[in-house]
């Protein structure tokens, strides 16, 4: 399978955080399978039109995120991610509980509150 990015330039979604998304969302649907070499910094920018640095910007979040992984001269390549973004997930979500358990805020305040945020992150 080939890695498929398209850029809206009209989005209001900065250009690096496109191609981080769409990289990150085709990793944990398998699209893109673990293993897969993911194209140079140089040439992904080069066919998407954008500037090194923005891919550079997108690659090294999506290695912070743990989706891909830099192994040298050999280059990128997609990370074993959806346990990575599981356990970053289970960690912020315990994180959570204990401040808002702090907080004094119920079971049903605090449910309510990360339902409102999902809402506002991903849409009504």
């Amino acid at each position: 399978m080939t890695l498929q990015i398209s850029i809206d330039a009209d989005s209001a979604t900065a250009p690096y955080e496109q191609v981080r998304a769409q990289i990150s969302a085709q990793a944990r649907s398998g699209r893109l399978p673990v293993g897969r070499k993911l194209p140079t910094v140089r040439g992904l920018a080069q066919e998407l039109g954008l500037a090194a640095n923005t891919v550079a910007k997108a690659y090294r979040a999506l290695e912070g995120d743990g989706v891909i992984e830099t192994r040298g001269r050999a280059g990128t390549f997609v990370a074993a991610a959806g346990d990575a973004a599981e356990r970053q997930a289970a960690a912020a979500a315990a994180a959570y509980a204990t401040e808002v358990r702090r907080l004094g805020l119920t079971h049903a305040e605090a449910q309510a509150a990360v339902t409102d945020a999902l809402r506002a992150t991903y849409g009504a």
